[in-house]
């Protein structure tokens, strides 16, 4: 029994019934004939049925998105352009979408079905017999040097992908982000020179770094840029910015059309909050199916039979739970290797979002997926500035005013107030460090409002190493250093453009105002005394 907001001692209609866990009857809703096993929202299924319900939820999902154009929902009809890219973490999700993957789209009819006379019905290239996509590699990026104490689990996830024949597997780690020799094998673009930005102020100010020769050097630049973090719940949503970029441009140097990732539904729904309550609201349609479009040149691209080489994001298993991912594992016997976590932020957004998303499906299993639903139907009241230049997603459009309105900014930082230059990146000496001018280059300008808070905002139960880096500029990925090194660029203002950061536009200055000047400029909105 459960009481509503009446008192159940003078109020006999306050008393709630609680909910049957399952309707009706405990018997299969769908076949009608064998005993449930499974309880889906409130829905009961047999094992037996439960296969073909996981499979049909996949292909209703990932199916509209094969096609360069969508000709219709026919199986036949589906042949991909490019090739496929899935990412692997090692967790549930990501176990039981390849799991998923191979079972329905590369192990179809094998061996094909014949005729009588032995010969594949219908001929060997008949489309029946071919699969959708010509290659599927799985990629799987280690992310244990980004947190102290975690294990490497290359080798058990190699493992895990060697069970199926027809899927390459391509190990990456995340510090590869800062490695010039991966930004090379990938066609990246050749930069002079590597970057690094003032964390502590708040229009991160850029300077020209030392290159280091030393075979960890990328370690110890990704060690840096997540010590430099100022809050704890920055550092899980670095890493996986890292790790999603990573993925795009293996995908981009594979040729592939489609990156599948294995977020469910109820990873989906923490997602969706999380990203919200750190600022991604603009965004949010975008962490459930998104177009990418890479910023190398095309003698550098894959042909993947997609305009520009746009690479489609896709999350398959966003109609599919938790419970059913791991009823799916427990049945096939997966082997799931499992994922390193950051567990020094415990009271972070992350984990604080994800045990309220679990306990509601817990306790009120259709209200995850309405979350999902819902935040499907938003959408930006305005266009996109732009692309930001370190998560390459779209931009909020006049980002930049908008947050120089709602900003309480410090009078002592000058560069807040100075006139925006084309970038020229001066080398800076540790030990006489001059002080960041109105004509410094700043990274502020080509962020969205997401990685820009990331980066900025502070919390009292922040990291202490960010009081470092005004004297030891932190390094910034290779895809970040590449394209603001490689010509002279300005911020996109304009509702206009189409997201490049390529053509100039207007420079914007503002300045100091004193008491006077701003008491004249709200002059019309003051009452009489």
């Amino acid at each position: 029994m459960s009481t509503s907001c009446g008192n159940p001692t003078t109020e006999q209609d306050a008393l709630m019934l609680r909910r049957q866990k399952f309707d009706k009857s405990k018997d299969c809703v769908r076949c009608k004939e064998n005993a449930g096993n499974i309880v889906i929202r409130h829905a009961v299924y047999c094992k037996a049925c439960f296969f073909p319900l996981i499979s049909i939820k996949l292909r209703r999902s990932l199916d509209p998105f094969v096609n360069p154009l969508p000709d219709g929902p026919r199986r036949k009809g589906l042949k991909a352009s490019g090739n496929l890219l899935l990412g692997l973490s090692g967790g549930l999700g990501s176990t039981v979408l390849l799991d998923l993957v191979n079972q329905t789209y590369f192990s179809w009819h094998d061996p094909p079905i014949e005729d009588a006379t032995g010969k594949p019905r219908g001929g060997k290239d008949h489309p029946r017999n071919a699969n959708v996509w010509p290659k599927a590699t799985v990629c799987y990026v280690e992310t244990c040097t980004a947190f102290p104490g975690a294990k490497n689990r290359t080798e058990e996830v190699k493992a895990a992908v060697a069970k199926y024949e027809r899927l390459v597997f391509v190990p990456l780690k995340v510090e590869d982000a800062f490695d010039s020799a991966w930004w090379d094998s990938i066609g990246g673009k050749p930069s002079s020179k590597q970057l690094g930005m003032d964390i502590t102020n708040e229009d991160l100010i850029l300077s020209s770094i030392s290159s280091q020769d030393e075979s960890d050097a990328p370690i110890l630049r990704l060690q840096h840029y997540i010590s430099s973090l100022p809050t704890q719940t920055a550092i899980p949503a670095a890493v996986q910015t890292l790790t999603r970029l990573l993925l795009l441009h293996t995908a981009m140097s594979t040729g592939s059309s489609h990156l599948l990732l294995g977020t469910s539904l109820t990873s989906l729904s923490i997602s969706l909050i999380s990203s919200i309550s750190q600022g991604g609201g603009f965004v949010v349609r975008e962490e459930a199916q998104e177009e990418w479009t890479p910023r190398l040149p095309v003698a550098s691209r894959k042909d993947n039979g997609h305009k520009n080489g746009t690479i489609r994001i896709v999350r398959p298993l966003r109609d599919i739970g938790m419970k059913e991912c791991a009823m799916w594992a427990w049945w096939r016997r997966l082997d799931v290797v499992g994922r390193e976590k950051f567990t020094g932020g415990k009271q972070s957004i992350g984990p604080l979002t994800k045990e309220f998303i679990v306990g509601l499906e817990r306790d009120y299993p259709s209200t995850v997926s309405t979350i999902a639903r819902t935040c499907a139907k938003l959408a930006p009241k305005k266009g996109t500035g732009g692309v930001c230049l370190l998560c390459e997603r779209p931009a909020q459009y006049g980002l930049q005013d908008w947050k120089s309105r709602i900003s309480i900014r410090s009078f002592k930082d000058e560069s807040s107030f100075g006139l925006y230059r084309p970038p020229h990146f001066p080398e800076r000496d540790p030990a006489n460090a001059p002080e960041p001018t109105s004509s410094s280059p700043s990274l502020a300008p080509f962020l969205c409002y997401s990685c820009h808070t990331t980066l900025t905002s502070r919390s009292s139960r922040g990291t202490t190493a960010v009081t470092a880096s005004r004297d030891n500029p932190v390094p910034l990925p290779m895809w970040v250093t590449s394209n603001l090194t490689s010509a002279s660029r300005t911020p996109v203002r304009s509702e206009d453009t189409d997201g490049s950061l390529d053509e100039p536009q207007e420079l914007w200055s503002s300045h100091k105002m004193d008491a006077a000047q701003m008491k004249a400029a709200v002059a019309d909105f003051l009452l009489d005394d």
